[in-house]
């Protein structure tokens, strides 16, 4: 991934020279809503739009005929069974009824927030290769930067610090898709102190590595604290990922790439196999155990020969996921060799699941040697088509001073530098569309405890994403 960057960081720079990190303001796109009615009841997903045109796509999934109506326009009445569509158009924010018209009458509302007029990133600072943003829960003044060198600044109400918070970088290996990867707080490091930060040694090896902060002083390490949870020996220098994230469960995941791009070993040679830890997301508490335990209902603990720390299995580098911390639901960026790009998602999380690398890259046989059982094709893919080359996996966004993407889901591709955002119902993506933004080298997402949204590029910059002004 790392190495992908940087071969084609020039390249990128160049498509995207004169676009930058500016804000453009096309006709919004067509919003999808699924209605599904089902004997008297009502199912509206999502509820809440951005002004303009609406589609309503109405299923019934009951045993009585029934008709919807909303905005002035209705169904016919629709056969258990059967569909339609209303497209309905909103020109103004506010709550708008919907009726279910049958044996039973049944109301509710559609809440409409103003669309924003396009959006912008700000940028907060430039820093050396910085591969993720991040804040401890509950700390609105304090965001830490992580550096692929080795090192993690800290900000504090938006002014740099002039030391760094940690400096690693005489013990991480900063060479192509090696480095320090990405930190994460313990749900309750207000009182913990603890974090934890993944890297790669001079060998290559991955390292999961739990610090404290010093007592009374918030903005400085214990270096004395260090503590190993996980070393993981790699087959070979890239498909790291390297992605940690708490989930509401307060269970840590991390991801882990099959650790090698076919160069010693065939191509996913390590994905499909559970007596191992490459090419998985890994699930742990590291709070107890010795030197981590493993949560209950993890899917192979117990199971002869597999690792119990697996979560989900079959990806080849899934240099970011994501867990929604409202829903639950999981959200994975996985890379693939010559496209189609993917991103996965499990709704609510739901453990076990098989991402189908190298049997397939998205829906495309790869490997048809190769064996997968029940692989779980993914919510998004697109094809490499000379602009674009890896996904970048990011955010869900719940940002207030965001509402129109309330929800959302944002990615974006390392060559095109273009963010895209999407809408996760009933497990489909919809209200697919682009932000019409590009960062030149996007390498990464990152949200603080304000719920803002941040954006990195290779070339050093990192970005708010904020609404433009109207």
């Amino acid at each position: 991934m790392v190495a992908a960057r940087r071969l084609l960081l020039l390249a990128v720079t160049l498509l995207l020279a004169g676009a930058g990190a500016s804000a453009g303001v096309s006709a919004a796109p067509v919003q999808t809503v699924r209605v599904t009615l089902r004997d008297g009841r009502v199912l509206v997903a999502p509820a809440r739009v951005s002004t303009g045109r609406v589609r309503f796509v109405v299923a019934n999934a009951g045993r009585t005929a029934a008709a919807f109506a909303v905005g002035g326009r209705r169904t016919r009445s629709l056969r258990p069974g059967a569909s339609a569509q209303l497209v309905v158009s909103f020109a103004k924010p506010g709550r708008y009824a919907y009726r279910l018209l049958g044996a039973a009458t049944r109301t509710g509302v559609v809440t409409v927030v103003a669309a924003a007029a396009g959006y912008t990133l700000m940028q907060i600072g430039t820093f050396d290769q910085p591969v993720l943003v991040t804040a401890p829960p509950g700390d609105t003044h304090r965001l830490f930067v992580v550096e692929q060198a080795g090192v993690i600044r800290e900000l504090v109400d938006g002014k740099l610090l002039p030391s760094p918070f940690l400096d690693l970088s005489p013990s991480v290996q900063d060479d192509d898709e090696n480095g320090l990867l990405s930190m994460v707080f313990a749900p309750d490091y207000a009182t913990s102190r603890r974090f934890y930060v993944y890297y790669n040694d001079l060998d290559g090896n991955v390292h999961l590595v739990e610090y404290r902060t010093s007592v009374g002083d918030p903005d400085s390490v214990d270096l004395s604290s260090a503590r190993q949870i996980l070393f993981i020996e790699k087959p070979y220098a890239n498909h790291n990922a390297g992605m940690m994230e708490f989930g509401p469960d307060g269970d840590l995941y991390v991801a882990v790439g099959d650790g090698d791009a076919g160069v010693k070993n065939k191509p996913g040679a390590f994905a499909q196999t559970l007596n191992d830890l490459l090419g998985n997301i890994l699930r742990i508490d590291p709070e107890h155990g010795d030197p981590y335990a493993i949560p209950s209902g993890n899917p192979f603990a117990g199971v002869p020969g597999d690792r119990p720390e697996i979560w989900d299995y079959g990806l080849r580098n899934p240099w970011r996921f994501w867990i929604d911390q409202q829903t639950g639901d999981l959200y994975i960026g996985d890379v693939q060799l010559g496209g189609p790009e993917e991103v996965d998602y499990v709704q609510g999380n739901v453990g076990g699941k098989n991402f189908g690398w190298p049997c397939f890259q998205g829906t495309v046989p790869f490997d048809k040697t190769a064996t997968c059982a029940n692989p779980v094709p993914p919510i998004v893919q697109y094809p490499h088509d000379g602009s674009t080359c890896a996904v970048i996996g990011g955010v869900t966004v719940h940002d207030p001073a965001l509402p129109a993407l309330a929800g959302y889901y944002l990615y974006g591709d390392l060559c095109t530098g273009q963010i895209r955002a999407f809408h996760a119902v009933d497990g489909k993506a919809v209200n697919l569309h682009p932000l019409h933004l590009a960062v030149p080298g996007l390498d990464s997402f990152g949200v603080d405890a304000a719920s803002h949204v941040y954006v990195m590029s290779t070339n050093g910059g990192v970005y708010r994403l904020g609404a433009a002004s109207p």
